[in-house]
């Protein structure tokens, strides 16, 4: 069985005691490929150190809308340098994680929205898919994307939304990210979701460290556990794990456009 989490945080500080054997032991469970993604600018030079050391690692640069207190005007012409210097560079695919954030108050919507078009702008520049943070905000962030027309889409991180919303994305030739929210009991809403769509549309996911499985409850997420979220999620869909697996590794081929 071959895997791809489309969405993790290997280079966060959670995995600096264990994390060349967290990567090599994800290889031997058969996730052969991780996205780390961005979400500060002053994370970047990690996340890069991060894939550069590490076979099957591909980065994304982008500026989170968690983090919107700590980010500075500079930081977008230093997000198109940044993209500038890797333009050509096989281990870069995609920018992100950005989007929009409505769940937390404190972030102010008029400057996640700006923040969230500049870089969508951007990402269009590039040719770039985008990877998507999106809380109670997917009317707002399916309008913003419907008017860019990114030329390459992009991948809908821990989709939570309706199926409905989840139709509008799929028109636009998103992917839409699964992961351990699905295997809880009480997501059954979520699940209801995730069988109605077509697998064409789906990819897996970790976020490591956070967001884990229902057998990892309170504990560090980590892209080792893919291939059990894989199997519950295909018990859910109806397909085997193998199957499962092998249609959403390659939707996130396809879009990202990975390299070996």
């Amino acid at each position: 069985m071959r895997l791809i989490d489309s969405h993790c945080h290997l280079d966060f500080p959670a995995f600096d005691q264990d994390r060349a054997a967290v990567i090599a032991h994800c290889q031997t469970l058969g996730v052969e490929k991780m996205i780390v993604v961005g979400v500060t600018r002053q994370h970047w030079s990690r996340l890069w150190d991060t894939v550069s050391n590490h076979d099957g690692l591909y980065g994304a640069f982008g500026l989170h809308p968690y983090f919107l207190a700590e980010h500075q005007d500079s930081d977008i012409p230093a997000l198109v340098e940044q993209l500038s210097l890797y333009r050509d560079h096989p281990k870069l695919c995609a920018v992100g994680e950005i989007g929009l954030d409505f769940l937390l108050q404190e972030l102010d919507p008029k400057q996640q929205i700006h923040l969230f078009e500049q870089q969508v702008a951007i990402a269009a520049e590039f040719n770039l898919p985008v990877i998507i943070h999106s809380r109670r905000a997917n009317a707002q962030v399916t309008a913003i994307l419907k008017k860019a027309k990114l030329p390459r889409a992009g991948i809908i991180h821990a989709f939570s939304g309706s199926y409905e919303e989840a139709l509008e994305y799929i028109k636009l030739g998103f992917l839409l990210g699964f992961g351990g929210a699905a295997t809880w009991p009480r997501a059954t809403r979520l699940q209801s979701v995730l069988k109605r769509l077509p697998i064409a549309s789906i990819a897996l996911e970790t976020d490591s460290p956070d967001m884990p499985p229902k057998w990892l409850a309170g504990q560090r997420n980590s892209p080792e556990q893919l291939p059990n979220i894989c199997q519950h999620l295909a018990d859910i869909y109806g397909l085997s794990s193998s199957e499962f697996a092998a249609q959403t590794s390659a939707n996130v081929q396809h879009l990202l456009r990975l390299r070996n």
